[in-house]
C-alpha cells in the first residue's frame, strides 16, 4: 500500500500540500445530498407548526443542522481528507443526520432524545476528524488539536441536554449551539486567531453555492408533494397559474443569487470580511427554506382568495431578508468573480419595500395581487439587470 494512495495517506492541511484544489470531492457531495432529506423534514415540521413558537424552534434547529454540515464543510475545506478512516467517519454522519431527521417531526416530545443524541453524536464525529489530524509526520498541529478539543466538549453538552428536564434541555442545546458560533470568534480564545484558520475560498464558495441549489431543490420537492397530496386533477386554473408561479419564483431566486454572488469568492481573507460573509450566508439559506415552505401555500388558494396567512409572512419576509443578505453578500466578494452588473443597492431596496408591502396586504387583498406585488419584487431582480444589461449592450460591442 503506497503512502502517496488517498486511500491511506493520512489528513494534510492544504497550506502543506502540493495537489490542493478548490474541487468538492464526491464523499463531501454525498454529505451535502443528505441534508435534503433534513431540511425538507424540517420545512414539514414548519408547514405543521406556522406559529411563533414553531417558527423559533424551526429557526433554531435550522442553526443546529447548518452548523452540522458547515463544521463539515470547514474542516474538509482546511484539510485533504480521502482516507479509509476518513470516509468511514462521514458515514457514520451521514447516518447520525438520518436519525436527527426522523425525530424531527416530535422534536418537542419525545423525538427530543433522539434529536439531541444524534446530534451529540455527530459533533463526536467532527471532534474525531480534528482529532487525528493534530499529528502529521512530526509537525504538531495546534489548530487541529484545539478544534478537536472543542467539538468533543461541545458533543458532551449535547448529550447531556438529551436528558435534562424541559425546558432546561433545550436551553443547554441553544447554547452550546451557540458556543459553536463562538468558538470560532471569540477574540483572542477563537480558532480565527490561527493563520493557519482560512477554508480553500474557492472549495467553501462553492459548497455554499451547492447548498443554495439543494435547498432550493427542495422547495420544488415541497411544492410538487403539496400539489400531489392534494390532487392535481382536484385544482382550477387559479391554483395551476399560482403552482407554476411558485416554481418559477425559486428558479428566480437560483437565477438572482448565482449571478450575483453565488460560487463567488470573498473578496479578501479579511476576518471582518469571512466572518461577514459566513453570517450573511447563514441568513440568505435560512430564508431560502423558508421561502420555499411559503411557496407551498400556493396550492390551497385560487386567484381570488386571499394567500394563507401564515405562508404569506413567511415568504414575505423571507424574500426581504433573502435580499437583504444578497445585497450584503455583494458587497463582500470579488468584483469580477461574479456578474453583478445592473443588481444596485437600489434595486435590492425597492425589492425589500416591495416585500414588506405584500407582508401588510397580503391578508387583505386576492391572492393574485398579492402574487403579483410579490414578483414584482423578485423579477424586477432579474428583469432590470437584463435591460441593463441590453441597454449597454452596443457600448460594449463598439469597444
Amino acid at each position: 500500500m503506497a503512502a502517496n494512495d488517498p486511500l491511506w495517506r493520512r489528513p494534510r492541511h492544504y497550506m502543506d500540500a502540493d495537489d490542493a484544489h478548490d474541487h468538492v470531492h464526491w464523499v463531501e457531495l454525498f454529505f451535502d445530498l443528505i441534508h435534503v432529506v433534513t431540511i425538507f423534514i424540517l420545512g414539514n415540521y414548519l408547514s405543521h407548526h406556522m406559529d411563533w413558537q414553531g417558527f423559533w424552534v424551526f429557526t433554531g434547529l435550522f442553526l443546529a443542522i447548518f452548523y452540522a454540515w458547515a463544521d463539515s464543510s470547514v474542516y474538509n475545506s482546511l484539510y485533504i481528507s480521502t482516507d479509509m478512516p476518513h470516509r468511514a467517519a462521514m458515514a457514520l454522519q451521514i447516518v447520525t443526520m438520518m436519525f436527527i431527521a426522523a425525530a424531527i417531526p416530535d422534536v418537542t416530545g419525545k423525538g427530543w432524545t433522539y434529536f439531541a443524541l444524534g446530534y451529540a453524536l455527530n459533533r463526536t464525529i467532527t471532534a474525531y476528524l480534528y482529532w487525528r489530524a493534530r499529528c502529521v509526520g512530526d509537525a504538531s498541529d495546534t489548530l487541529a488539536h484545539e478544534q478537536g478539543r472543542n467539538f468533543f466538549v461541545l458533543a458532551g453538552l449535547f448529550a447531556l441536554s438529551a436528558f435534562l428536564p424541559k425546558p432546561l434541555a433545550y436551553w443547554v442545546f441553544g447554547a452550546s449551539v451557540a458556543l459553536i458560533q463562538l468558538q470560532y470568534m471569540l477574540p483572542r480564545v477563537g480558532t480565527l486567531r490561527f493563520a493557519r484558520f482560512v477554508p480553500r475560498l474557492g472549495h467553501i464558495s462553492e459548497r455554499f453555492g451547492l447548498l443554495m441549489l439543494i435547498l432550493l431543490g427542495e422547495g420544488f420537492f415541497k411544492l410538487v408533494l403539496t400539489l400531489a397530496d392534494k390532487g392535481v386533477y382536484k385544482i382550477g386554473a387559479g391554483t395551476f397559474f399560482n403552482v407554476a408561479m411558485g416554481g418559477l419564483s425559486l428558479f428566480a431566486l437560483a437565477w438572482v443569487y448565482f449571478d450575483s454572488a453565488g460560487n463567488a469568492k470573498p473578496k479578501s481573507r479579511d476576518i471582518g470580511v469571512l466572518v461577514g460573509y459566513w453570517l450573511a450566508h447563514i441568513t440568505i439559506l435560512w430564508s431560502a427554506v423558508t421561502i420555499g415552505v411559503a411557496l407551498a401555500g400556493e396550492v390551497y388558494v385560487g386567484l381570488l382568495e386571499p394567500y394563507p396567512t401564515g405562508y404569506g409572512a413567511l415568504g414575505s419576509v423571507g424574500l426581504a431578508v433573502f435580499l437583504a443578505a444578497l445585497w450584503i453578500l455583494q458587497r463582500l466578494v470579488a468584483e469580477d468573480s461574479h456578474a453583478c452588473r445592473g443588481h444596485s443597492p437600489a434595486l435590492r431596496l425597492f425589492g425589500i419595500v416591495m416585500a414588506l408591502v405584500v407582508l401588510a396586504v397580503h391578508p387583505f387583498v386576492p391572492s393574485i395581487i398579492g402574487n403579483l406585488l410579490w414578483g414584482l419584487a423578485l423579477f424586477s431582480q432579474i428583469a432590470v439587470p437584463l435591460y441593463r444589461a441590453a441597454r449597454d449592450m452596443p457600448h460594449f460591442e463598439r469597444q
